[in-house]
């Protein structure tokens, strides 16, 4: 099936990449995807290590272990901190190699690959062909690969918890698989509208999971479109059944609004996507998540975090950051028929596509996030009530491409957060209970001149698209010049990095290119290892399609 978006894509123009948006980065790869043929499918075979094994970590999602990395946030609390890492440490990271490469199946420049979930001895990621991978974590051997959903194109970082792999799909669909042989057991649409999406990685809470759900419409510049009438969700359904157990919704139901100046009909309000994954107090039972800007209209919780509780989906507190914010491709493509906010100005793209941390700060529990508008904002857990709030960079009028994108981390002394487009990205260290910036490291100034992005001038950048990582001691931010790079924790100084702009041959025995650091996550490290997937596609950087992984 063909969205109306598809149409969008193939019309924008190429300077879409200089000021694009979550959504693009998304959707660009939603093209319905090839089939592999049998001789190119992997052999399938029994997981050797199913989720499941050993100890429950202390904040993560049953069956995992402290050292696992069972889900895009790492835990609940979104920290994106593996503290039972012990292997990879300041005084051993120099002599971080690569173990093993994976290459994906060639898809075009649209595909790319999900962060990596790793549970014991088993890493379970995702393809822009719609296919889950089971690899052995140790050596990337092929355990099983799943069949693919149809049309399901590029899907989120999986979950794992009590033997499944959890994961949502461009076409607003959520999956549960067996952990052990990847068979599906259920699977659900959550999306009512034709362009709903779910970019959102899934996250397991109490033997629920929690998701949200955004649309394609944003990508819409067709003029004769009647843009628009998708609308934002946050949805809870059950782990073991996939039913639906409640959803918000972030907007009113759309409804005629005139028409637009060429005649189409215009619908408001719409939009508002949660294209993040949330994070859960467990004490408190809330889980919260941020929201997107608005496609057409005023109306609703568009640029807001909010607060709902986990057992009934009833608000507990909502912030809303910026307003009015509506925003389509529109405003930067040829047409501007449905770019809403050129009227007055609020076209300004400020949404929330990072992920929020829960943390504790002068004994006060708090839940921050970054803003595509280049603010850290912090907020009282239990009320709402800003506690502070940080500019780490300035975002660009119609595209907040300058600002704080996927997702930040916490290791319980300081919160990190990465630059995207900011002239240069930069990655920065900040107190977590005043947000005074401890330390910033920009991406080095010779990232697009030195190895192999030197022989891509035209689609290297000083920018940081990943989400940060943290372990004991160190932080890891990849960037849009192909190079994988870790820092001291205590003061940012540049430590390791690894030149991904080259040409791998994995241990599938396929042949491809790495390249820009992926977005949609960040690097994954377990049990002494390091995952990273290198490769984005073109509008946005490098392309590429290569899970590599490193070891001492």
């Amino acid at each position: 099936m063909t969205h109306p978006y598809d149409r969008a894509r193939s019309s924008a123009p190429r300077t879409i990449s200089s000021v694009a948006i979550v959504a693009l980065l998304y959707l660009a790869a939603l093209s319905p995807a090839a089939c592999s043929s049998r001789a190119e499918r992997p052999v399938t075979t029994a997981a050797t290590a199913p989720a499941g094994a050993g100890a429950r970590g202390s904040d993560g999602p049953p069956g995992a272990t402290a050292g696992d990395w069972p889900g895009w946030q790492k835990d609940l609390h979104g920290t994106r901190h593996n503290a039972a890492e012990t292997v990879i440490t300041p005084s051993t990271v120099a002599g971080l190699k690569l173990k093993w490469s994976f290459v994906f199946p060639d898809r075009g420049n649209r595909a790319h690959g999900s962060q990596p979930a790793v549970v014991g001895h088993t890493l379970y990621v995702g393809w822009g062909d719609g296919r889950i991978y089971a690899l052995d974590a140790r050596t990337g051997e092929t355990l099983w690969v799943s069949e693919a959903a149809a049309n399901a194109g590029v899907i989120t970082g999986p979950a794992v918890a009590d033997g499944k792999v959890i994961y949502g799909d461009g076409k607003g669909s959520l999956y549960a698989l067996d952990a052990g042989t990847g068979r599906q057991l259920w699977s659900v649409r959550l999306g009512e509208h034709a362009s709903a999406m779910i970019s959102s990685s899934p996250l397991v809470f109490d033997g629920n999971v929690y998701v949200g759900v955004a649309n394609g419409e944003e990508a819409e510049d067709d003029a004769a479109y009647p843009c628009c009438t998708a609308r934002g969700q946050f949805v809870s359904v059950s782990l073991a059944t996939g039913t639906v157990r409640w959803r918000r919704y972030t907007l009113p139901p759309a409804e005629r609004a005139g028409s637009w100046p060429n005649g189409a009909a215009k619908y408001e309000p719409s939009g508002a996507g949660v294209w993040s994954s949330p994070a859960i107090d467990p004490v408190s039972r809330t889980v919260f998540y941020g929201t997107a800007n608005n496609f057409t209209g005023t109306t609703g919780d568009n640029d807001s975090v909010i607060a709902l509780d986990v057992d009934t989906g009833a608000l507990r507190w909502k912030q809303q950051i910026t307003h009015p914010d509506a925003w389509t491709l529109g405003c930067i493509a040829s047409t501007v028929e449905h770019c809403a906010g050129m009227a007055n100005d609020t076209n300004l793209d400020w949404d929330f596509g990072s992920s929020p941390n829960v943390f504790t700060a002068s004994g006060r529990t708090l839940v921050g996030i970054g803003q595509k508008s280049g603010m850290y904002h912090a907020f009282d857990a239990t009320t709402g009530q800003i506690v502070w709030q940080r500019q780490l960079s300035v975002a660009r009028h119609n595209g907040g491409s300058a600002g704080i994108l996927w997702g930040t981390a916490y290791d319980g002394r300081r919160l990190y957060a990465a630059t995207w487009q900011a002239k240069p990205g930069t990655l920065f260290g900040l107190n977590p209970a005043t947000g005074e910036i401890l330390w910033r490291t920009g991406n080095p100034a010779d990232g697009c001149t030195t190895g192999g992005a030197a022989a891509h001038a035209d689609a290297c950048h000083l920018e940081h698209m990943s989400a940060v990582t943290a372990t004991p001691g160190l932080v890891y931010e990849g960037s849009m010049d192909g190079k994988m790079r870790i820092y001291r924790a205590e003061d940012g100084e540049i430590l390791w990095q690894y030149d991904t702009v080259r040409e791998f041959t994995g241990v599938n025995h396929v042949t491809g290119p790495g390249g820009a650091i992926a977005g949609h996550g960040g690097a994954v490290v377990a049990h002494g290892m390091m995952y990273v997937q290198s490769g984005y596609y073109s509008w946005f950087g490098i392309p590429g399609r290569v899970l590599l992984a490193f070891g001492l």
